[in-house]
């Protein structure tokens, strides 16, 4: 079952919604609509498996169908620090943006590779050619990665 929210009316400018926070959870998730649908029911199961300590779940379901909120719902339950694994800088950055959204008061930090562009050291045999490690560092990225280390370190409220 899950927990009694309890509502606050703050809202960021120009959008309908609430703030919502739960019992014992560092977290304020702002919902700018209800969980609909199957949300719900997901929200239950994927919060009580985290609770009665589950290592794997999984959470399925076609794009746009609303997983990023979900899960969003389910770190807010639970209360815990998250971390959110991406395949890629591009699903990287828009899962970032989209938490930052539905947690503008707790702290969604961006921990990437800093590099921009990277080679590594080769050799081509057919042409006894050595080719030289080179990158690039993005220096902003590098940045947000050190705040997402000391969030990390500092603040349970951490995703």
């Amino acid at each position: 079952m899950s927990p009694t929210p309890e509502i606050s009316e703050d809202k960021p400018e120009a959008v309908a919604g609430q703030f919502v926070s739960y019992a014992g959870s560092p977290f304020e998730l702002f919902q700018p609509y209800p969980p609909a649908g199957d949300q719900p029911t997901a929200i239950a199961q994927l919060v009580e498996g985290v609770r009665d300590g589950e290592a794997f779940q999984t959470l399925l379901g076609v794009t746009g169908s609303g997983k990023t909120y979900t899960m969003a719902n389910v770190i807010a339950q639970c209360g815990r620090p998250a971390i959110v694994f991406a395949p890629n800088k591009t699903l990287a950055a828009q899962l970032y943006s989209e938490f930052r959204e539905f947690f503008p008061k707790n702290a969604v930090e961006y921990f990437v590779s800093y590099y921009d562009y990277y080679q590594p050291e080769a050799y081509v045999p057919q042409r006894d050619l050595f080719i030289e490690k080179d990158s690039a560092i993005n220096e902003h990225i590098e940045q947000m990665r050190l705040s997402c280390t000391k969030s990390i370190l500092e603040r349970r409220d951490v995703i």
